[in-house]
């Protein structure tokens, strides 16, 4: 399915999103079941739930920050290194910039024409040498918050999915954990299906995929939790 033509998703916001929805989502059901086949308590449960959420998220938005922040700086210092051999090293620099030129088709005085009018306009040459030499895509300044923000909430989100039949079904964990790996189910299924609808591929493929990479990493918590339990 091709997506909107009118509608440009910013791509680190998808990438935040489904990192945090799923990494919450995976970590908590895994912990769940296997406290469940471990034969835990419902306080129990619900209290290392609980704890695995509040250090989830917090984590995985840290990290979220961090990263995107070190890219900004990576960033940065390419800039700065590239400035500079713009002017100390101008023919080292217009040759990479022939290098690429040539990489989309212009052959010949084609080169050194569109070379001069590219070198007359110093913000366009060190833009084509950050994207396509360096293969370096611009890092705003708020992008860090942002990832921190994005990230956060959708642990959180991803995490409250599986521990919701557990604060409605008391005593009876059996039958909350089978709700809870059908919620998750579809959680995951809505994740995939969203991916696909904001990039491409097909709906079906993508959300099964999901849920098969986040069920499957949930088992196997309900695998450690069943061999610690006997």
């Amino acid at each position: 399915m091709k997506p909107n033509l009118e509608e440009h998703p910013r791509p680190t916001f998808l990438s935040d999103f489904i990192l945090g929805s799923q990494d919450g989502l995976v970590n908590v059901l895994g912990i769940l079941l296997g406290l469940v086949a471990a034969n835990a308590s419902p306080h129990i449960i619900i209290i290392a739930a609980l704890a695995a959420l509040a250090a989830e998220s917090i984590s995985m938005g840290a990290v979220a920050y961090t990263s995107t922040l070190s890219r900004r700086h990576l960033y940065l210092s390419e800039v700065e290194r590239e400035t500079m051999e713009m002017r100390v090293v101008p023919e080292m620099e217009r040759e990479e910039v022939r290098v690429v030129l040539r990489k989309w088709g212009y052959q010949g005085d084609e080169v050194e024409e569109m070379l001069k009018r590219i070198e007359a306009k110093p913000k366009a040459m060190l833009d084509i040498m950050m994207a396509f030499e360096l293969n370096l895509a611009e890092v705003p300044e708020g992008a860090p918050l942002q990832s921190l923000q994005v990230v956060l909430l959708a642990t959180v989100v991803g995490s409250f999915i599986p521990l919701l039949p557990f604060f409605f079904l008391g005593n009876d964990i059996r039958t909350a954990a089978y709700i809870a790996v059908g919620l998750s189910a579809a959680m995951l299924f809505a994740v995939g299906w969203y991916e696909a609808r904001t990039t491409l591929g097909s709906t079906w493929h993508s959300a099964l995929r999901m849920i098969l990479i986040g069920l499957g990493a949930g088992f196997a918590g309900f695998l450690v939790g069943t061999f610690l339990g006997h």
